[in-house]
């Protein structure tokens, strides 16, 4: 995982939940972890990591991730076994 990665983990980890954390930043955290990462129709993603699945919306037209997103992504990785 590189510095970028690391700091997008910390920052899903922090409270108060940030409103910042892009997309892209948060596809490039679950691959490095070796998730895997499902565009199904629409906006809709699925999320695979250490047999945990997290079905939900990517955002669009904004590149930002919602807060209750960050805070569903939070508890995807804390029941995959990640944390900051």
């Amino acid at each position: 995982m590189n510095n970028k990665q690391q700091k997008t983990l910390i920052a899903i980890f922090s409270k108060p939940t940030p409103k910042s954390i892009e997309w892209q930043e948060v596809e490039s955290l679950i691959n490095a972890l070796g998730g895997e990462i499902k565009h199904n129709q629409g906006s809709k993603v699925r999320l695979d990591l250490n047999a945990i699945s997290l079905n939900i919306h990517s955002p669009h037209p904004q590149k930002e991730v919602k807060q209750y997103v960050v805070n569903l992504l939070r508890e995807f990785l804390e029941k995959a076994g990640v944390s900051p």
